[in-house]
């Protein structure tokens, strides 16, 4: 049995360790504070939102009305902070200046930077062993910046790391294509910035192949577009897994996401216009050298003109490597929790919402430890910054013991008019779906979660 302090058990005196400095966990904080629980966020970089801060340069599809959780708002609102115009669209930058960083300030010595997990699981007690698991605390393993190694000890596990660190290569079987290790200085997994001289230079008049078919290559493309306007030579070769049809470029001027629509539309321009060439049903297994370029190689011997750069934008994917001693209940090809799963699951999910959701479709086997935010969704690429605000709160009211609260749904999401194949995101990143419908809840796009671009990434 665990200890207890003067009648209360010491478990219920520990702090709920939150892992990630991102949106999604510094709410999950915001909301535990409110509840008079201590949380403590472990944050692997050295700021609040340095995932977040790693696409800058990307704009949001998502307004600032859409990104500020209302408990952090009533955390911040006695620092002076004054919250930005609610009608704007800020960057990753202006998301992690204007708002994290602040958010993180004002929490305090609540949030520990330079704080990497390295591995959770029950105090005592491997995966294997059953006996007193649910009433033994969290040991939570963290190296910090300088080399050092730290146990911690937590009453329960929010896990908001994100899936920033972990994009999903272009081998179309989901493992890296034969070369693409080989071939890594010339292949990229993130939405150029191009306001960097030595970002630009490396793309200037450069013949560039975008893989992927979701917000994050619509970024890319339209990115690549501008550049070609200015740079002769610049050309992107888009590379989709699928044809292209009615719905490839999103829902347009349906989408109650305007700027998500208006990106899918400025893809589809650069297209038309000649910027970009359509390459489809192209599913690559290998990377090959020719010379100082490089050609693609699918299915069947199908091989492209040679290229210069490749820019990899199929997604992302859950670490859960530090996990592993934790009974989570995930499904099978989304690696999302199996409650959560069926609501989203680009294979089969069709046109609506995805629904808001919470402790109930969030639980594992593993009592009190929760996968949020955008690594809640697994490999699915349909998360908003809203759909986690409401995660973290219906899960903080369960752990408070408000099971009432953690069963109310408070979020109401609009439907984004987009059906069919392309990836909806909340951050940087898109993914490369192989068929089915997809039709999601607005997210904010950050793509990057890039220009009026993408993501929450690393929330």
């Amino acid at each position: 049995m665990a200890v207890s302090i003067n009648g209360v058990p010491a478990i219920d005196r520990l702090p709920v360790v939150v892992i990630g400095a991102g949106p999604i966990g510094l709410a999950a904080a915001a909301h535990l504070l409110e509840r008079g629980l201590d949380p403590l966020v472990l944050e692997a970089g050295p700021t609040a939102g340095s995932a977040v801060r790693e696409w800058s340069h990307v704009r949001l599809f998502s307004t600032w009305g859409e990104l500020v959780d209302p408990a952090a708002e009533k955390l911040l609102a006695p620092t002076g902070w004054v919250r930005p115009d609610s009608a704007a669209y800020p960057t990753g930058g202006d998301w992690a200046e204007h708002y994290l960083q602040p958010l993180a300030d004002a929490l305090g010595d609540t949030v520990r930077y330079g704080a990497r997990v390295t591995g959770v699981a029950r105090a005592g007690r491997d995966r294997i062993v059953d006996a007193g698991r649910d009433e033994q605390p969290f040991t939570v393993h963290i190296e910090t910046s300088d080399g050092r190694e730290e146990r911690l000890t937590a009453r329960a596990v929010i896990d908001a790391s994100g899936t920033w660190t972990t994009p999903s290569p272009v081998g179309a079987d989901g493992l890296p294509a034969l070369g693409e290790k080989v071939a890594a200085d010339r292949i990229s997994y993130r939405v150029p910035d191009l306001n960097d001289p030595a970002v630009r230079a490396r793309y200037a008049g450069k013949r560039t192949a975008v893989v992927g078919s979701g917000v994050s290559a619509f970024t890319a493309l339209a990115l690549l577009a501008d550049l070609a306007k200015e740079e002769d030579g610049t050309h992107a070769v888009w590379i989709l897994r699928r044809a292209i049809g009615s719905n490839t470029y999103g829902g347009g001027e349906a989408d109650q996401l305007p700027a998500r629509g208006a990106l899918g539309l400025r893809a589809k321009a650069a297209v038309e216009a000649g910027h970009a060439s359509a390459v489809t049903g192209f599913r690559t297994q290998v990377v090959e050298r020719d010379g100082n370029q490089l050609v693609l190689i699918a299915e069947g011997g199908r091989r492209t003109d040679p290229i210069d750069e490749v820019i990899v934008l199929t997604g992302f994917r859950p670490d859960l490597s530090f996990l592993s001693e934790l009974r989570l209940g995930l499904d099978e090809r989304l690696q999302a929790p199996t409650a959560l799963a069926p609501l989203i699951d680009p294979n089969v999910h069709s046109c609506g919402t995805v629904y808001p959701h919470g402790v109930n479709e969030l639980s594992h086997p593993e009592q009190d430890v929760y996968l949020v935010g955008m690594k809640s969704y697994g490999r699915a690429p349909t998360f908003l910054a809203m759909t986690g605000y409401e995660q973290v709160r219906s899960i903080t009211a369960a752990i408070a013991g408000d099971q009432e609260a953690a069963e109310r749904v408070e979020l109401t999401l609009p439907e984004t008019g987009v059906c069919g194949g392309a990836g909806l995101f909340d951050g940087p990143g898109t993914a490369e779906q192989s068929g089915g419908g997809c039709c999601a809840a607005p997210t904010t796009l950050q793509i990057g979660t890039g220009a009026p671009a993408s993501t929450s990434g690393g929330c």
